[in-house]
């Protein structure tokens, strides 16, 4: 933090955060978006250096420490519902974020994720990082997808033919992760769920990827309780299970991409396998967790390269992989964000007004692995292209 901003930052006195139009003044939330804005809004001007070290939405001395005491490098974005794994757009020059509403449910907690129980999605959004974030109504509740039992997880969204799409996996009425769509004519809903979902869509954590010339992909999956182990091809195996990744010298399950139609309402082809290689092109293999695919992918492009993002699950990273298609296959480039403190890690990365910002989530405000907060950072580049790896603690 340059002398500036930690001036602003000092002399920040509250800040609101706008829950559905109406003003909260909750200390908590006030004195975390005070910080943030204040000193956002000072490093977005100053004029630094080439290659800056990345802004962030800091955390001040007096603000609250992880149970390790550590401070955190960023502070929750909204502190009145709980949120995770955050899908950023900008729409209309404007944050949208689209992530999982999470609920204290009664499922006891386990590998498969069962005591994940929630049930809708609740947009955020926000003109600019530090500015007050606002908390719109329900954009689409379980109750109103016909195919869905339960479990709405990590969602994302798009916009093209001048709708917005939002895009979701739940399970089935026989309990098998399916992706649905919903459409509407705002970023913040209410949306409409297609009455069965995409023919052909399974698993998780769908990710919605518009290239230069207009075409769309969708990347999706996710092992243990996101059922991608249970996929042989887009074949499902019902008996599938945790056993099926017990093979430590074979190539690692790998996540899946499918083109879209041009009405963003089905798959134009079958899904396809994402290679994830090392350098020397060979897979990176099933008991290489530190590398191997887990959950969560993401798609973005920089400087004509395709970035493919995900998370390794057990060992807490989001890594990163770089191609020259959408198709991969991706070579394995390494580490975007150290482990958060809480089990899962999930993000999104986004780009406005010239700078490019990580969204991504922890266990801040309850330390319940079920019960998250999103936030963000800036994302720098170095100059060959790699990107620098942020620490979500300030050490």
């Amino acid at each position: 933090m340059n002398g500036k901003a930690y001036l602003a930052l000092l002399a920040a006195g509250t800040a609101s955060i706008t829950l559905s139009g109406c003003t909260t003044a909750a200390a908590v939330a006030a004195a975390q978006v005070a910080s943030t804005a204040a000193q956002v809004a000072a490093q977005a001007n100053t004029a630094e250096a080439a290659a800056p070290a990345p802004a962030v939405v800091a955390a001040a001395a007096n603000e609250p420490r992880s149970p390790e005491g550590l401070r955190y490098l960023s502070q929750p974005l909204v502190t009145e519902i709980y949120t995770a794994d955050p899908s950023a757009h900008v729409f209309d020059n404007r944050f949208y974020i689209y992530g999982s509403h999470d609920i204290n449910g009664t499922t006891p907690e386990d590998d498969l994720g069962s005591h994940f129980e929630m049930r809708d999605y609740r947009v955020l959004s926000m003109d600019r990082v530090g500015a007050p974030v606002t908390v719109h109504p329900v954009a689409l509740d379980i109750k109103d997808v016909p195919w869905a039992g339960r479990q709405m997880w990590a969602p994302d969204a798009a916009f093209k033919n001048g709708k917005y799409y939002l895009y979701f996996p739940a399970k089935d009425k026989q309990d098998v992760f399916r992706i649905g769509v919903a459409t509407s004519n705002s970023p913040t809903g209410p949306f409409t769920a297609q009455p069965q979902a995409i023919k052909g869509s399974y698993s998780m954590d769908p990710a919605v990827f518009t290239d230069d010339d207009g075409t769309s992909y969708m990347y999706f999956g996710g092992i243990w309780g996101g059922q991608l182990q249970r996929w042989n091809g887009n074949t499902y195996n019902p008996d599938g299970g945790n056993t099926d990744l017990k093979q430590d010298n074979a190539p690692a399950a790998a996540p899946r991409v499918a083109k879209m139609r041009g009405d963003m309402l089905e798959f134009a082809e079958s899904p396809r396998q994402v290679q994830i290689v090392d350098e020397a092109g060979k897979p990176i293999l099933g008991g290489d967790h530190d590398r191997r695919f887990f959950e969560a992918s993401w798609m973005h492009k920089y400087n004509g390269k395709y970035y493919f993002s995900y998370s390794t699950g057990d060992t807490h990273f989001i890594a990163y992989a770089t191609g020259d298609s959408p198709y991969g296959p991706f070579t394995y480039r390494g580490r975007i964000l150290s482990p958060v403190q809480g089990w899962t890690s999930h993000h999104s990365i986004v780009q406005k007004d010239g700078r490019w910002w990580l969204f991504y989530h922890d266990t801040q405000l309850t330390n319940k692995t079920h019960l998250r907060n999103v936030k963000v950072t800036e994302l720098t580049y170095n100059p060959d292209g790699t990107i620098r790896t942020i620490d979500p603690f300030v050490r």
